[in-house]
């Protein structure tokens, strides 16, 4: 998090999913264009995932939508494939050989995307108020995010 104390620290369990690319297309009645376009996420398990950070905001934030600058900090934890264990009398053990930072996809941008998402209208108006973002992913278990909210402020950088 940066300088600012955190007014608003959540953990979410569950396996973090990326917001994937936008589909977008034209809103139809019976069958003629009206005009309207919408946008829908094209990753399925994305949804899900969403819904899960919208309702443990939606327990834990009891104060009015925020508006103005903000600072976040999202801590992505994934579960480390099982090729990264021993095997034998090591199963519980992680090999040597094995990474220590996860380096392979859900992209941490597109997991981010699904958390700032999902606290729009909930805990502030817009993500586009968001100016400053910490981002990490990291192996762990329980699969979870770590979510830290603050009010960003200038710091006197050009």
């Amino acid at each position: 998090m940066p300088d600012a104390s955190p007014l608003f620290s959540l953990t979410v369990y569950g396996t973090p999913a990326p917001a994937g690319s936008k589909k977008a297309f034209a809103i139809r009645r019976g069958g003629v264009p009206t005009g309207q376009i919408a946008v829908s996420d094209a990753s399925p398990r994305s949804k899900p995932w969403k819904a899960e950070i919208r309702q443990a905001v939606g327990r834990a934030w009891t104060w009015p939508v925020l508006e103005g600058p903000l600072a976040v900090s999202f801590t992505f934890y994934v579960r480390r494939p099982q090729g990264h264990y021993g095997s034998g009398k090591n199963a519980g053990r992680v090999r040597d050989s094995a990474p220590d930072l996860p380096t392979v996809k859900p992209d941490l941008l597109k997991l981010a995307r699904a958390v700032e998402d999902a606290m729009s209208g909930a805990v502030y108006r817009d993500d586009s108020q968001i100016t400053t973002e910490v981002l990490r992913k990291r192996y762990g278990t329980p699969e979870r995010v770590v979510i830290a909210l603050a009010r960003d402020r200038e710091d006197g950088a050009a």
